[in-house]
């Protein structure tokens, strides 16, 4: 079962990318859907197995590393926190892999994308699973390779090219400082190895570098890491872009896999990060700063997909503020809640897109619930979910992330709680602007649009049925155990709580008006959408003309991209232009170039002394022996 979950989607892969130009799509297509339900049907019996029946193992495969004082296994660890990785990615990548047989079936090449897609996968079950940070550090690049395949997988397009390039740059900004991180660990601990790791933070607390505790520094370095992954403010600018990639591809890379490594990884390392008091006051404000600023951007943007997106970004905030408060069983298990609405959402969006016959812009919608009904119904349990209404799967795990920073400590909690319950209005607002925009009033696409405007078929639907089970019931199914009074045994050591934190009682203790606010702020940011969008539709563009720099200020997405154009894009591209018409054309080129140029020059007035006229080659002889005579009397005598 352990094995099967991870390696899987492997033979998926290998058979849609190595023999799917032989046996044709619909071969290459539903073998990797089989192999990710035999993937799934692992997953779930080891969640079962080791979180429900409380067995943890670890499954050496082979020795991968002996190399002087570094010897590492190939191993796999299933604790409850990874066995719920596994659960999880391998059920919503299955949805993801069968719906993509219906969205991508008019796709010239087939076996390639459910390849990548399979490898995707396999490479996040990688990451979840490891036994060390190398290990870890190999899915955790892995992903980001295929994220760059995916993104880039309609590779005709140039916005689709500069999309998976900015991916892969941003990302590896974030992955330098996840390097430095594991350099230093092996430095402190002598190993790499989670075990060895958690066994010694006692005694690394005493030790220092470079002037600061060790474990802050340890632990800062894997936050920025995790900081490119999970799209968090500063590196976050990758992650709309990412909508390039086919619907699939965004509601994988949103929903299940890339983006919520970040937080894992903090979460894996909890029991380090616990003494780093300091890196936790900053993952606290990024968090609740990335909560605000993409909950603020979503409500301006204008392609489905893209608000979408900054509302994953949005969502990825609540989970890292959640970690720095110390309350990272709630952060997890809003990462689990969020991945089944999320991705229904997504796959919700390319149903909306499949219907408008891949029209994305909802200026462009409107007037289509009647239909596709099942689609609309669906992106309401979706949105739903998203806006923590109760009692769907997000009203849980985001109170219950709300409510530990009410009763976290320090200023950046109530920080993070003020930043959350803004964040919680304005996600409903944008939520409802979306559906009544696209689903809603007079129809403004096109008449020839409009005639063929239809349902998706059943290949797409059921994913969504199943995806909507789990953002209608995981909440109330698994509070429980992930953050109510089982949780401590529900976890069973795998997320470690110091002793002097006790945030995961304090959130249960807080006034009972705290638990009843984000349902407050999330009604009122459904009124107001209905205000602007429904019931007075010209309000939106009066108050933008009132406000004109703060609009432009958000469709602008706070000028990030700007701000990184002038201060590091131009600059490099100057650098490179320099190097390449100065230092290479001119210099490294120069030389050959010059010196055949040259010799080419030479050899051409040479040529010229071959007249064909023998007095010429006469009268040059008679110069050259006087020539040679003339040094031979007076320079030999000199």
């Amino acid at each position: 079962m352990f094995v099967g979950a991870v390696f899987f989607p492997l033979l998926g892969a290998t058979i849609a990318g190595f023999f799917g130009r032989w046996i044709g799509d619909k071969p290459a297509q539903w073998a990797t859907v089989i192999c990710m339900a035999l993937a799934a049907f692992c997953g779930l019996s080891a969640f079962a197995q080791v979180a429900l029946g409380h067995a943890p193992a670890t499954v050496e495969i082979v020795t991968w590393l002996d190399v002087g004082g570094l010897q590492l296994s190939w191993a796999l660890r299933y604790d409850t926190l990874s066995a719920m990785m596994v659960g999880m990615v391998t059920l919503i990548s299955t949805m993801i892999h069968l719906y993509s047989v219906g969205y991508m079936s008019h796709d010239p090449t087939q076996p390639r994308f459910f390849a990548y897609l399979s490898l995707f996968t396999f490479m996040m079950l990688m990451l979840v699973t490891a036994d060390n940070l190398l290990q870890l550090f190999f899915g955790w690049e892995g992903v980001g390779l295929a994220s760059y395949l995916l993104i880039g997988y309609w590779y005709e397009k140039e916005s689709a090219n500069r999309a998976a390039m900015k991916a892969f740059i941003v990302n590896r900004v974030g992955d330098l400082f996840f390097m430095l991180g594991m350099a230093l660990t092996f430095w402190t601990f002598g190993s790499i190895e989670f075990n060895t790791i958690f066994q010694g933070v006692e005694a690394a607390r005493q030790l220092t570098f470079a002037g600061l505790p060790v474990l802050e520094v340890i632990a800062l370095l894997f936050f920025l890491g995790a900081m490119g992954k999970s799209a968090q403010i500063g590196l976050h600018t990758w992650l709309p872009d990412a909508m390039e990639g086919p619907t699939p591809v965004s509601a994988l890379i949103h929903a299940a896999t890339m983006v919520t490594a970040g937080v894992f990884l903090m979460a894996r390392m909890s029991p380090l990060v616990e003494y780093a008091p300091n890196v936790l006051g900053f993952v606290t404000v990024i968090g609740a700063t990335t909560a605000i600023f993409a909950a603020s951007v979503g409500m301006v943007q204008n392609d489905i997909k893209r608000v979408i997106a900054y509302s994953t970004c949005s969502q990825l905030g609540y989970m890292f503020f959640a970690v720095g408060v110390g309350a990272y069983q709630a952060a997890v298990f809003h990462l689990f809640t969020h991945a089944f609405f999320k991705a229904l959402l997504f796959l919700g969006a390319g149903s909306v897109i499949h219907a408008m016959s891949d029209e994305q812009d909802i200026r462009r919608m409107g007037g289509i619930w009647k239909k596709i009904p099942l689609t609309y119904a669906m992106f309401w349990i979706g949105s739903l979910a998203l806006a923590g209404v109760p009692f769907f799967a997000g009203y849980y795990s985001k109170d219950m992330i709300l409510e530990a920073a009410f009763a976290g400590h320090g200023w950046t909690a109530k920080y993070a709680f003020v930043m959350g319950m803004a964040a919680a209005f304005l996600t409903a607002f944008y939520s409802w602007r979306l559906i009544i925009m696209t689903f809603h009033g007079t129809p403004r696409a096109d008449h020839h649009t409009m005639e063929h405007v239809h349902e998706s078929p059943a290949v797409m639907l059921i994913p969504l049925f199943v995806l909507a089970l789990g953002a209608l019931f995981t909440g109330a199914y698994f509070y429980e155990d992930f953050v109510g009074h089982h949780w401590a045994e529900f976890w069973n050591g795998a997320i470690v709580n110091a002793p002097h934190n006790h945030i995961m009682h304090e959130a249960h203790e807080v006034p009972s008006w705290v638990p009843l606010a984000p349902t407050v702020a999330g009604a009122l940011g459904i009124a107001l959408a209905y205000v602007f969008y429904m019931f007075v539709p010209t309000l939106p563009g009066r108050v933008a003309a009132a406000v004109p720099g703060l609009y432009r200020f958000l469709l602008n997405k706070w000028y990030f991209d700007e701000l990184y154009d002038r201060l590091f894009v131009r600059p490099a591209r100057a650098l490179a232009q320099l190097l390449w018409k100065v230092g290479d054309v001119k210099i490294i080129d120069g030389m050959p170039n010059g010196a055949a140029s040259l010799t080419a020059q030479a050899s051409g007035r040479v040529v010229k002394l071959q007249s064909g006229r023998v007095a010429n080659y006469a009268f040059a002889m008679i110069i050259g022996l006087v020539l040679f005579v003339s040094i031979f009397l007076f320079g030999v005598g000199r």
